[in-house]
């Protein structure tokens, strides 16, 4: 997590996200991700829901955050930022059209 934070890091650093983060980890322990496909996994990051891009307003937003296991943060969160769709249709075939498997050769 700590290269993600690169040139914010004072942001990450301050007493006031430290302090929201602790409250919001209080109030949703679980997963968002992870809730939604029913599963109750403990949450580790506090994720922004619009990348805050060093905006601190945005950044300290309350509304702006969710909990997120590390798992689905590294990866389901990380896809939908580049723009890749996540997940997989009835049959088992990813969603995301770039998928190496819908590459037909």
């Amino acid at each position: 997590m700590q290269q993600a934070r690169g040139r914010w890091q004072s942001l990450y650093d301050s007493p006031e996200w430290r302090r929201l983060r602790a409250e919001h980890l209080r109030a949703h322990p679980c997963c968002t991700f992870c809730l939604e496909l029913g599963f109750d996994v403990r949450a580790t990051v506090v994720d922004h829901v619009r990348p805050h891009r060093g905006d601190r307003r945005l950044f300290l937003d309350r509304t702006n955050l969710q909990s997120l296991c590390k798992l689905c943060h590294d990866s389901v969160k990380q896809r939908m930022e580049h723009g890749q769709m996540v997940g997989c249709s009835l049959d088992g075939m990813p969603l995301d059209p770039r998928h190496h498997w819908n590459r037909h050769s």
